[in-house]
């Protein structure tokens, strides 16, 4: 697998909420990652996709919700996000796309 493969398994996608966008007036984008994702690789894999430099990783999992599907009893899938803070004069625009 090539190391760039290896980044896209890390970084899912990026999350464009009210909370997000309030985060990026702060200089920070907000991205769902994967569980096993730790705070080092999850620095690499944006420095390496976006050519940024990146000044704090920060990780939160959200729990899935209990909720009903099709009648029946069902849960959500737990969420793991990292709030990526960039250095002072880097930017990423996640409404392009990867």
């Amino acid at each position: 697998m090539s190391a760039e493969a290896k980044h896209y398994d890390v970084i899912r996608k990026p999350l464009i909420t009210e909370k997000a966008t309030m985060a990026s007036e702060s200089g920070a984008v907000v991205f769902e990652v994967a569980m096993s994702a730790n705070k080092p690789a999850i620095k690499e894999a944006v420095e390496t996709l976006f050519g940024v430099k990146v000044k704090a990783v920060n990780t939160t999992i959200t729990k899935g919700k209990a909720k009903r599907f099709r009648g029946r009893p069902g849960r959500r899938r737990d969420v793991k996000k990292a709030y990526v803070t960039l250095e002072e004069g880097n930017t990423i625009d996640v409404t392009t796309g990867l």
